[in-house]
C-alpha cells in the first residue's frame, strides 16, 4: 500500500476513535453513525443477559455486529443466542461460540433450546469465538464497542492473541462492586463476573482500552415491577414477548415460577448496554480500580483509571427507557 494511503487510513481511524470516545463521554450525538458493537455474554445462567440482549437490539444508537458466548457452555449459550435472534427477527447478526472450556453443560433455559438446531440458524455461526471477536475489531474501519456482560476468559484470550484490539475498541462492562454490594449492601461484594475468573478480569480491566463499567452500586438496584412490569407481560412486541417467555421458563427451573408474573429479577446487565450509548441517568466517576485475587474490585489511585457508574441520577428514568424500548414504545 502506498505510504500516503497508509497515513490517510491511520488519520481516519484516529478521527473515528476521537468520535467514539466523545460518544463514550456523553449521550450519543444525533446524526452520528451508530458504533459497531460486539456483545460477549454468558447468557443462559442468570436471565439478565437475555433482557440485555433484547435492550441492545432495541437501541438504535448501537449497531450489533457479533454476539459471542463467554465463560464455557458454548453450544448451549450459542443456541440461546441464535434462537433469540431468529425469533425476534435479527438473524442477520452473526453468532460466535467461545472455546469449550469450563464450565460445561447447560442451565436454566435448556428447555427453550432443547429442540433447536444451531445448524439451522439463518445467519453466520463462527466456531472460533475469540478469533471472530478479533476479526470484527481489527477489520472495522472505526472503533468497536465491546460490551461484556459475563466473566472474561474469552476477552482475555483475545487480548493475548491480538493485543492491538485494545487500541481499536472500547470496553463497556457489568463488573465489580465499589461502595455497595449485592442488594444495596453497604459493603462491597466479590461480584460474580469478576469472582468467576479473577485472572481474566485482571487482564480485561487493566488493558489499555477506554473502560466504562456499571458495578453493583448501580446495576444491582435495577428491577421492574408494578405498571412497568405489567407492560412487559402484556406487550405483543416480539422482543418483549420472547424475554418474558424465557423468564418464565428460567423462573420455573429455579422453582420460583410465580415471580415471573409479578416482577423481574435484578437486571444487572441492561445497564452496561445503556452505558454504551448514554450516561444521562448515572453519576459517573473516574476511578482507579484493580482486581484482587479474591474477585473484589479495589479502589487504587495507581490502578487503571476507568469510567464508573457509581450512583443513579434517575433510576426511574432508566426503568422507563428500558420498558419503552423493549415494548416498542
Amino acid at each position: 500500500m502506498p505510504v500516503h494511503s497508509m497515513k490517510m487510513n491511520r488519520r481516519r481511524f484516529i478521527q473515528a476513535s476521537a468520535l467514539a470516545l466523545t460518544a463514550c463521554r456523553m449521550d450519543h450525538p444525533p446524526g452520528l453513525r451508530p458504533p459497531p458493537v460486539i456483545l460477549a455474554t454468558d447468557i443462559g445462567d442468570d436471565i439478565d443477559d437475555t433482557w440485555a440482549l433484547g435492550f441492545l437490539l432495541k437501541s438504535p444508537e448501537l449497531s450489533l455486529k457479533l454476539v459471542v458466548t463467554e465463560y464455557g457452555k458454548g453450544p448451549y449459550r450459542a443456541k440461546l443466542l441464535a434462537k433469540f435472534l431468529q425469533t425476534t427477527g435479527h438473524a442477520d447478526v452473526p453468532v460466535a461460540v467461545g472455546p469449550q472450556g469450563e464450565p460445561r453443560g447447560e442451565g436454566g433455559l435448556a428447555e427453550w433450546v432443547k429442540n433447536y438446531d444451531l445448524g439451522s440458524y439463518p445467519g453466520r455461526v463462527h466456531t472460533d469465538g475469540v478469533g471472530a471477536m478479533i476479526d470484527v475489531i481489527m477489520k472495522s474501519p472505526e472503533p468497536v464497542t465491546l460490551i461484556c456482560i459475563g466473566p472474561m476468559p474469552n476477552v482475555a484470550a483475545a487480548l493475548k492473541r491480538e493485543p492491538r484490539i485494545a487500541q481499536r475498541a472500547r470496553f463497556v462492562g457489568m463488573d465489580g462492586s465499589v461502595r455497595l454490594g449485592y442488594g444495596g449492601a453497604k459493603t462491597p461484594s466479590a461480584e460474580w463476573n469478576i469472582k468467576a475468573d479473577p485472572v481474566a478480569a485482571q487482564k480485561g480491566l487493566s488493558a489499555p482500552w477506554d473502560i466504562t463499567i456499571t458495578p453493583l452500586d448501580t446495576c444491582g438496584l435495577v428491577t421492574l415491577d408494578g405498571a412497568r412490569y405489567q407492560r412487559m407481560l402484556q406487550s405483543p412486541d416480539p422482543v418483549a414477548a420472547t424475554i418474558i417467555e424465557n423468564y418464565r421458563l428460567w423462573s420455573k427451573a429455579g422453582k420460583a415460577e410465580a415471580a415471573a408474573e409479578k416482577h423481574s429479577s435484578v437486571l444487572f446487565d441492561t445497564v452496561a448496554v445503556y452505558l454504551a450509548f448514554s450516561r444521562e441517568f448515572c453519576k459517573m466517576e473516574r476511578l482507579g480500580l484493580r482486581v484482587d485475587d479474591a474477585g473484589f474490585t479495589v479502589l487504587d489511585d495507581k490502578a487503571k483509571q476507568m469510567n464508573v457508574a457509581t450512583e443513579w441520577n434517575n433510576l426511574d428514568g432508566f426503568r422507563d427507557l428500558l420498558v419503552d424500548r423493549l415494548c416498542g414504545g
